[in-house]
């Protein structure tokens, strides 16, 4: 017999689902942390290598993000002061979260549009 599961064990097994999505959820902070990864370390360079990105966006971004321990902000002793981006090595942890959301996608992209179709691009 079918074991069923009650709202109780599907809320728990949610619930770590639900703070995945709410630490890497958005449009920005993927690229973010890849445009890192890519050795972008001062925000115009984060800023330039993602295309429509806002300073005010990336801000709020890079602030969320290292208070999730996922990027470290460096501030240089010099004239004039200096800030700078690194991801930490707990950021090491996303990649085989990353790698099957790649997967994944790709995957779907197969299923909806055929293998032999032209996906549309995404910018």
């Amino acid at each position: 017999m079918e074991k069923k599961h009650n709202h109780k064990d599907c809320m728990q097994a949610l619930r770590p689902i639900r703070d995945t999505l709410d630490v890497i959820n958005g449009k920005w902070k993927l690229q973010i942390i890849i445009s890192l990864n890519a050795g972008n370390k001062r925000f115009t360079e984060i800023e330039r290598s993602i295309p429509k990105l806002t300073s005010k966006v990336l801000a709020k971004e890079l602030k969320e993000l290292e208070q999730n321990g996922l990027v470290e902000r460096v501030v240089k002793d010099t004239y004039p002061v200096s800030i700078e981006y690194y991801p930490t090595p707990y950021t090491n942890t996303l990649n085989p979260v990353v790698e099957s959301l790649k997967d994944w996608g790709e995957n779907h992209r197969k299923h909806i549009f055929g293998s032999s179709a032209e996906a549309p691009k995404v910018e």
